[in-house]
């Protein structure tokens, strides 16, 4: 059997890179269209295996969270993008959608400060010294 040459694993990362923004462009148009608040997109390539991007927004209300899944679940489906299903769903505080490398994070403001995910993905600005342990 034929072991895959370096050229085409990278053709074929790129190709599945394209189609994760193609997605990413999708989410984000539909936030925007339907007044998603503070919206952020945390490009994950390299720091996990998670997938490559995770979007963050709030809405004003627990409805409207809901409503965005909804929509955000209905449109990904009709792009042929298999396996969604939301989570948090029932309470609306904050709605977990996985649509593959691009993951999806709706909150109430409130909730969404308490988490504070983006500060969990940011990097660190420097690294922390070493510290003297006091002497016992």
């Amino acid at each position: 059997m034929e072991k895959p040459s370096k050229n085409k694993k990278q053709k074929t990362r790129v190709i599945a890179r394209s189609r994760h923004k193609e997605i990413l462009s999708l989410v984000l148009t539909i936030l925007e269209e339907r007044k998603a608040l503070d919206v952020k997109v945390i490009d994950l390539e390299g720091k996990t295996s998670i997938g490559d991007y995770m979007v963050i927004a709030s809405g004003q209300s627990s409805r409207q969270i809901v409503t965005l899944a909804d929509l955000l679940v209905r449109s990904l489906k009709e792009a042929k993008i298999s396996g969604i299903k939301p989570e948090g769903r029932t309470n609306g505080d904050w709605i977990l959608i996985d649509a593959g490398d691009v993951i999806v994070h709706l909150f109430r403001p409130e909730v969404r400060d308490f988490y504070n995910l983006e500060k969990m993905w940011e990097p660190s600005l420097e690294p922390e010294k070493d510290v003297e342990q006091p002497k016992v």
